[in-house]
């Protein structure tokens, strides 16, 4: 989703049962900061997938990994690729030098190799701006997923405040008066509600 100029919506999961999610934000440069309000689905079935003979599985969600490419095309270019390490099995990813890079340990042990270091679930690896790529790999004794994530960074002031995220606090101020008096983006926000969220609601 590309929030642009102003966007409501629910960051709640739809389905039953115990739903896990990550929610990754990735900042538009100032110039695009008011451009209108974009969606792009791509369902679980519909994720471009790559597989290594030596036990590497790569959902390419956004971005291009092993030869898949995701059509997702993100306002500011990125990178989000769902690993899934089979034991001792490793995956090289180039990422342009200069962009900022993550990886979000989901289960079990990954060794990233230009970091030296060994990480565990529900752990952030965060990679600084001078390499060129990710060098992971699972444990021999266990399987490993892990999500990387990266993104060129636009070089900019971030300043944010709740869910207004602008490059100075003026411009802030500023969206913060246009959702309470419902303009510039925000005319369809009065009474609007989400099913999704109303059925968790519910269910507490």
């Amino acid at each position: 989703m590309t929030a642009g100029r102003g966007v409501v919506h629910a960051e709640m999961p739809g389905g039953q049962g115990v739903q896990r999610g990550i929610n990754i934000w990735i900042n538009l440069s100032s110039k695009d900061k008011m451009v209108e309000p974009r969606y792009q689905e791509l369902a679980s079935h519909d994720i471009p997938t790559a597989v290594k003979d030596d036990g590497v599985s790569v959902k390419v969600i956004a971005g291009e990994c092993l030869g898949a490419r995701s059509p997702l095309r993100p306002r500011t270019p990125a990178l989000c690729l769902d690993v899934t390490l089979r034991p001792g099995a490793r995956l090289r990813q180039l990422i342009p030098r200069g962009w900022s890079a993550c990886a979000y340990v989901v289960a079990g042990d990954a060794v990233f190799e230009g970091a030296n270091s060994t990480a565990g679930a529900r752990t952030l690896v965060v990679f600084s701006c001078d390499g060129d790529g990710v060098d992971v790999r699972a444990e021999e004794v266990g399987a490993a997923r892990v999500v990387v994530a990266a993104a060129r960074p636009h070089g900019e002031a971030v300043v944010r405040e709740g869910p207004f995220v602008m490059n100075t606090r003026e411009e802030v101020e500023q969206a913060r008066e246009d959702y309470r008096r419902r303009r510039n983006g925000f005319e369809m926000a009065d009474g609007w509600t989400s099913d999704h969220a109303a059925t968790a609601a519910a269910a507490r």
